[in-house]
């Protein structure tokens, strides 16, 4: 089953009302299913009567498998004409990438015992970038971490490096296509190159895992001939997150392999105590049914290009946002342009005031912008993210942009920051107290100048000395 491309004669969106019935007779069809009717639809905001999980219950093995064969096709897996994929559906990405791992660690296993040779030390490739769910399979499943380093100026995966650092013990190669800090597509296309080449003289078969958990909702709408997915030979499985840009409610993620075999058969296990054979590989048995129906019923009301209209408006709000911080000529964006459709910033000089004072009183306005430091070798760059929704308009970008220039504004007519003062009469006080001067990281001492700052901020407003 596949999203149409193709819109409607009438131009309008299919009916709820019909989505809702297609969804219910879900459970009549086989796994794979017929084409759903051409369509178009602008983004709403917020979920119609429809779609709640009690007018559609009872349909989610159907509305599963149907899912999961709507995402393969997105992703451009080689099925033949009558085959279905091979996928799952979890609780989010990060059990997506924990089945993804374990795959990738039983195929490597098994192909060492088949040669004669250990298999105890398995590792993975990865950038510093990666989410900290990948640290978590690393340790939960006893699988090296290896993590090519970032530097400023580039905060994503460097292919080259991450190539070098591939042993005979590597079961996978991680790459992001959306990292976390910046929203940047990794360059798949070139890591899927340069491991061939490394395959090919050394006789390995080192494979590719692109999590896509973020971009993966976004890519084959507004970045079609971008090759990332199944169409590199190297890309044996794929996650990505429904309830970021698949547009469902928190707590639903998916994990599509490339053919059945990259899913080795022992990882499966059986049951027909429900009443039929049912396949399962998930960390959890037992979940809720209400977000797979919703993912379902939002792939078949929306279509390709209700998808496609919603990532548009998205980028273009992004836009919006990006072209007003630029002309205050005070903010470096960090983010890409081809990526998540958010933008990711930073002070071109934070001699005066930084990121993390920015975001705290940007919280004054109602908003919660994050500020944090780059991992590993980037920390000393700050940076704010604005993450750009489905429901985040361009009024609201615009709201934004006005809230900033107006801190901006309050920040000038304060003194610079406190760091150094601070920090002086803090170890002048230890001196004289005798106390000896406990070096604190440049995060704990950034925090507590925030902390203090804010302290004065309200002190003066308040009038209170």
């Amino acid at each position: 089953m596949v999203l149409s491309k193709t819109a409607s004669d009438s131009d309008v969106s299919i009916y709820s009302t019909f989505a809702s019935r297609y969804v219910q007779d879900a459970g009549d069809f086989d796994s794979e299913g017929g084409g759903v009717p051409d369509h178009q639809r602008r983004a709403d905001v917020g979920w119609e009567p429809e779609a709640e999980p009690g007018v559609l219950r009872d349909h989610v093995d159907g509305a599963r498998n149907r899912c999961v064969n709507i995402i393969a096709h997105l992703f451009n897996a080689p099925l033949g004409e009558s085959e279905t994929a091979m996928g799952v559906g979890t609780v989010g990405s990060s059990e997506a990438i924990m089945l993804a791992g374990l795959a990738f660690k039983r195929k490597w296993q098994n192909k060492r015992r088949a040669e004669g040779k250990p298999c105890d030390k398995p590792n993975i490739v990865t950038g510093a970038n990666v989410q900290v769910c990948w640290e978590k399979f690393a340790r939960y499943f006893e699988v090296e971490l290896k993590e090519v380093k970032l530097r400023e100026g580039y905060y994503v995966m460097d292919p080259v490096k991450a190539v070098e650092m591939v042993d005979e013990n590597t079961i996978c190669v991680a790459a992001i296509l959306g990292s976390t800090l910046n929203g940047e597509f990794e360059d798949v296309k070139l890591l899927n190159d340069l491991l061939l080449k490394k395959n090919k003289e050394t006789g390995w078969d080192t494979p590719i895992h692109v999590d896509a958990a973020s971009g993966g909702f976004i890519a084959p709408f507004i970045y079609p001939k971008l090759e990332w997915d199944f169409r590199l030979p190297l890309v044996k499985s794929i996650n990505v997150s429904g309830h970021k840009y698949g547009l469902v409610y928190a707590g639903i993620g998916w994990v599509i392999w490339r053919t059945k075999q990259d899913l080795p058969e022992e990882l499966i296990f059986h049951i027909n105590y429900l009443g039929s054979d049912q396949p399962t590989f998930t960390l959890n048995f037992s979940k809720g049914s209400s977000q797979i129906i919703a993912q379902y019923y939002q792939l078949i009301r929306l279509g390709f290009e209700g998808y496609k209209n919603i990532m548009e408006n998205c980028r273009e709000n992004a836009t919006v946002l990006k072209e007003g911080l630029e002309k205050m000529g005070r903010f470096n964006i960090v983010s890409k342009d081809i990526g998540v459709p958010l933008v990711a910033f930073s002070f071109k000089d934070n001699s005066r005031h930084d990121e993390f004072e920015v975001a705290d009183m940007l919280r004054r306005y109602g908003w919660i912008v994050p500020a944090y430091t780059m991992p590993a070798d980037a920390q000393h760059v700050t940076v704010l993210r604005v993450v750009i929704r489905e429901d985040f308009s361009r009024t609201l970008a615009e709201r934004l942009i006005l809230d900033i220039q107006k801190v901006l504004h309050d920040l000038d007519t304060l003194p610079a920051k406190l760091s150094a003062k601070m920090s002086a009469i803090c170890e002048e006080t230890n001196e004289k107290n005798g106390n000896e001067v406990v070096k604190k990281t440049a995060l704990e001492a950034q925090k507590e100048i925030t902390t203090a700052w804010k302290k004065f901020v309200m002190a003066k407003k308040t009038g209170v000395c």
